[in-house]
């Protein structure tokens, strides 16, 4: 199984897409397959993101519930 890419292996390998863009005399051709992977890179990092936010929301409504708890104690 292929290993899974990280957030920043992934906005490394963008950033090297965005360089080879702007710097480089490319043909068409390879420029439309840079920008199709840049597409893709970025829907993955967004995806990844979005998965961040759902797990912080998820541990921050636990902490609040167990804050909660533990002053009806009191």
């Amino acid at each position: 199984m292929a290993k899974k890419e990280s957030y920043e292996e992934m906005l490394n390998k963008l950033q090297d897409i965005l360089n080879n863009l702007e710097e480089e005399n490319m043909s068409l051709e390879d420029g439309m397959k840079a920008y199709e992977d840049g597409v893709k890179l970025v829907n993955k990092l967004y995806k990844t993101l979005n998965s961040y936010e759902g797990k912080i929301s998820v541990i921050k409504e636990q902490k609040e519930v167990e804050f909660d708890s533990r002053n009806d104690d009191k």
